[in-house]
């Protein structure tokens, strides 16, 4: 895909690239992230807009997103009311007129530079590219040891339930076509009209989306990554993991009963 001098369409251009970062009480880091992006995309020349969702924050943190919009920077706003990260990234997701569109976290825990395998693998026929922490290449850093076995267990029963040869489905680094989001996203069932909610929620909506796109036989390519773990985590390990289970078994039944073609 050919790179564009400038990371916002210019004109009648449409980005090639749309990044969605949802975020809840972001304010400590988000505006730190945003110049650290606005560098990145300037610096690689791409043609790219940038989608902060805010979950119904109740701090500062739109409008730290909105003094950091400028024009030129390819950067918008998003206001949606606290539903949780499953419906911030659809409701970005759905804003995006990029060839591209993919959703990352906030505290960057994937270095941004894997987005040069993002364009690599689009342009070599992939539907949708997903950053994973596990397998050759990939490296963890920081992590307890307690959460990577947790998560060791998590991505077992996902294997044996839905989705036999991929080893990490909940790496926040996921990005598809447009093509690929107009086919999967109509088809999600968990969370797309979930109410409002009073404390973070983790999900395995990351499940579905992989799932449905297994489905439809579109193409999966897994990049390994060097992810850091953010100790700010609003992960809570016990209700965090019985909520994910719950989510890989609804969609099991959900894949069973033909929901999802």
């Amino acid at each position: 895909m050919a790179q564009q001098p400038s990371h916002l369409h210019d004109g009648q251009q449409l980005p090639c690239l749309s990044i969605v970062i949802p975020v809840y009480n972001e304010s400590r880091r988000i505006g730190r992230t945003l110049e650290t992006v606005d560098r990145y995309l300037h610096d690689h020349h791409l043609r790219a807009e940038v989608i902060v969702v805010d979950d119904g924050s109740t701090d500062d943190t739109a409008e730290i997103v909105r003094r950091a919009i400028e024009p030129g920077n390819g950067f918008r706003l998003v206001e949606t009311p606290h539903g949780g990260k499953a419906q911030a990234v659809f409701r970005g997701l759905m804003k995006s007129d990029a060839s591209i569109v993919g959703f990352m976290d906030a505290d960057l825990a994937t270095p941004l530079s894997t987005l040069d395998a993002v364009l690599q693998r689009v342009g070599a026929g992939a539907d949708m590219v997903i950053g994973s922490r596990e397998g050759t290449g990939a490296l963890r850093i920081g992590e307890p040891g307690y959460r990577h076995a947790m998560g060791r267990v998590f991505n077992w029963i996902v294997r044996r339930l839905l989705l036999a040869d991929i080893d990490d489905t909940q790496c926040g680094f996921k990005f598809m076509t447009q093509a690929a989001r107009d086919q999967v996203l109509p088809l999600v069932r968990l969370y797309r009209n979930a109410g409002p909610i009073t404390q973070p929620r983790v999900t395995a909506f990351d499940v579905e989306l992989l799932y449905i796109a297994r489905q439809l036989d579109l193409r999966i390519d897994v990049v390994p990554v060097t992810w850091s773990y953010g100790t700010s985590s609003t992960v809570s390990p016990v209700r965090d993991t019985l909520q994910n289970l719950r989510d890989v078994f609804q969609v099991w039944i959900n894949g069973r009963r033909g929901y999802y073609r």
